[in-house]
């Protein structure tokens, strides 16, 4: 085996590194355990609470593997424009997917993944003025979104875990026992396991928990070799797609909330994979990507396929920078979703393993989410009221269920979802506060019976938004 480097090689960006394939086997292979919960969890996420069939859920579990498999290619590779030619991996967003969910429960499934088109084609529409609108999704927004993303995600999978109030088994020991044990165990994995085996720790928690449920005898693998071994995931499994622009926007408001994501993603891949040239001309190139996997995600039932932030610790981890590592990885995930197998194995796992690990992923994000509002001074009325404001809106409809539906439909696929809502109110507010007439008030001067409303000893200057 050759080992000496050409002139030509030895002048490459690490980034573009080609390694032995057995290295790039094993480190795709680690990109692939890390994200392959994602894919697994909102399959189960859209089949359980839509009640979708079994084989629906499936193959709609193989086309989420397929469409984050090509988009990590595309954005690894990069072609005529579209992808960012970094080691990124794409997977099914939780913000989207509970808009998507929220869209399908209010309409149809149809109504969903016409709103999936819409907005991915919306991505193309948005990206010339985009940095325009940074301004209105400084971090108090950004946090929000994400604390009410785990709200909401943590209390579906909650229902999932405990099954419909009135059941038979609802709220049974065994699905408590079994949900609580993969938290347990995915804690202890995280706390035990150093380097990499700490960063695949969901996916160990999952294993072990599907493995506790094996012995107890709560799952079965007998009909997992039963029926076709490879199959391509039927597209428009549900129909073909209606196109309704009200039932798409709060997506589409979620899609600029994205784009941050994804400049703020690219920006630190490609300053810790050593890339060279301007960092934000790629920018657009990695947007482009997400769009593009989005709609041919959306032609095949799925929410949105967007740029995963795990690449970052994963890269900073291995010191592995290039990008032909998660062009393996997206290889290995289309032939994942080609293996039918592997998707009935998936389905196989119990409900409460599944919503487990779900539980814990999103309560991370909810942690995200506070570590973002952390960091914003509440010292004024501005960043005070959005934070009341935002909340307020965005959780009425997640905590108290049915809580308009005495309003017209239409209204309701924007009121009743409380992340939609709760964003949506997050940028008005602060364009009212921070954008609007005279600067904010700090919230210790704005006082009643002479008594702060805030107590301010030893407060920081407010931060500019």
């Amino acid at each position: 085996m050759r080992t000496t480097q050409t002139p030509f090689e030895k002048s490459l960006d690490p980034v573009d590194e080609r390694l032995p394939m057995r290295t790039l086997v094993i480190l795709g292979l680690q990109h692939v355990l890390v994200m392959a919960a994602a894919p697994i969890t909102a399959a189960f996420l859209i089949g359980h609470t839509l009640g979708l069939p079994e084989a629906v859920t499936v193959s709609l579990m193989s086309a989420i593997f397929l469409a984050c498999g090509l988009g990590t290619i595309l954005q690894s590779v990069g072609v005529a424009g579209f992808g960012a030619r970094l080691p990124f991996v794409q997977v099914p967003g939780g913000a989207p997917l509970v808009i998507f969910l929220a869209i399908a429960q209010a309409t149809d499934l149809q109504t969903a993944t016409g709103a999936v088109i819409m907005t991915g084609l919306f991505y193309f529409l948005a990206l010339p003025f985009f940095t325009r609108a940074l301004r209105f999704f400084p971090p108090i927004v950004i946090g929000t979104m994400l604390l009410l993303v785990a709200v909401n995600l943590i209390r579906i999978f909650g229902s999932l875990i405990t099954g419909k109030p009135g059941s038979p088994d609802f709220a049974s020991m065994t699905n408590i026992a079994l949900a609580l044990t993969t938290i347990t165990l995915t804690v202890v994995f995280a706390r035990v396991f150093t380097g990499m085996w700490q960063r695949i720790a969901v996916m160990l928690g999952l294993l072990a928990g599907a493995a506790v449920a094996l012995v107890s005898g709560s799952m079965t693998v007998e009909n997992v070799m039963t029926g076709a071994m490879f199959a391509f995931p039927e597209p428009f499994p549900f129909g073909m797609p209606k196109f309704d622009l009200f039932a798409s926007l709060p997506l589409m408001i979620f899609s600029v909330v994205s784009m941050t994501e994804a400049t703020g993603q690219t920006m630190a891949t490609a300053e810790i994979v050593g890339r060279t040239g301007d960092h934000r001309s790629v920018v657009p190139k990695n947007i482009r990507a997400d769009a593009l996997g989005s709609i041919f995600g959306g032609c095949f039932g799925t929410s949105l396929i967007i740029t995963s932030g795990e690449n970052i610790g994963i890269i900073r981890a291995t010191g592995a920078r290039s990008r032909y590592v998660t062009i393996v990885a997206g290889c290995m995930l289309t032939l994942m979703a080609l293996f039918v197998p592997l998707a009935r194995l998936a389905y196989a796992v119990p409900n409460a393993v599944v919503s487990g690990t779900a539980v814990i992923v999103f309560a991370i994000i909810g942690v995200m989410g506070i570590n973002i509002l952390r960091k914003v001074d509440f010292n004024t009325n501005g960043n005070m009221f959005t934070l009341a404001a935002a909340l307020a809106m965005g959780l009425i409809p997640i905590v108290v269920p049915g809580f308009y539906s005495a309003f017209p439909s239409h209204l309701q696929i924007v009121l009743g979802n409380g992340l939609a809502m709760g964003t949506l109110t997050a940028v008005l507010v602060n364009i009212l506060f921070h954008h609007m007439g005279k600067a904010p008030t700090p919230a210790h001067a704005v006082e009643q019976d002479d008594v702060p409303l805030v107590h301010t000893e030893g407060s920081k200057p407010p931060v500019s938004e």
